[in-house]
């Protein structure tokens, strides 16, 4: 399986899903705690359930049990606590839900998937974790996206 991460903030729609079409992805996970109002943009969930089906060929998810504890969120949103203590506490509430094993039960027969989070210029999001979690429990192949705070440097592989 070949896991991807993509944010939902500052980037365009073009950019956002000629990604999932050159991913070839089969499944997008939404990881998203809050992405119904209208600060989402073409990212709101129905919009963007409609357009990966109708522009990417893909299934589209929403699946809170892989979002960040709220409380934790605001907190890290905030400033009240760094990245390292909000991953730090995004990893062990994935343990404590046995997360990664039920995405792999849920979603073990997708080749390509792609997990939508909130990096932004000024914060990192929780689907690094996430990602780095799933490549540790099934060895899958990572790629990261770019996100808004380092456009200038990409870190996906030029051949992915």
């Amino acid at each position: 399986m070949h896991i991807h991460t993509i944010s939902a903030y500052e980037t365009s729609a073009e950019e956002f899903f000629k990604r999932l079409v050159d991913w070839k992805v089969d499944l997008v996970v939404d990881t998203r705690l809050k992405n119904t109002n209208q600060l989402a943009g073409f990212t709101k969930r129905d919009d963007l359930a409609y357009f990966v089906e109708e522009l990417v060929h893909a299934r589209y998810v929403h699946d809170k049990l892989f979002a960040p504890a709220p409380t934790m969120m605001e907190r890290y949103i905030h400033g009240n606590i760094g990245w390292d203590a909000y991953a730090d506490a995004y990893r062990e509430d994935m343990r404590e839900r046995e997360a990664v094993p039920q995405f792999f039960d849920r979603y073990g027969d997708c080749e390509s998937v792609a997990l939508v989070g909130t990096a932004t210029r000024s914060r990192r999001s929780h689907v690094e974790v996430l990602a780095e979690m799933l490549e540790e429990f099934q060895n899958c192949l990572l790629y990261t996206s770019p996100s808004p705070r380092d456009r200038q440097k990409s870190r996906m592989p030029s051949s992915a």
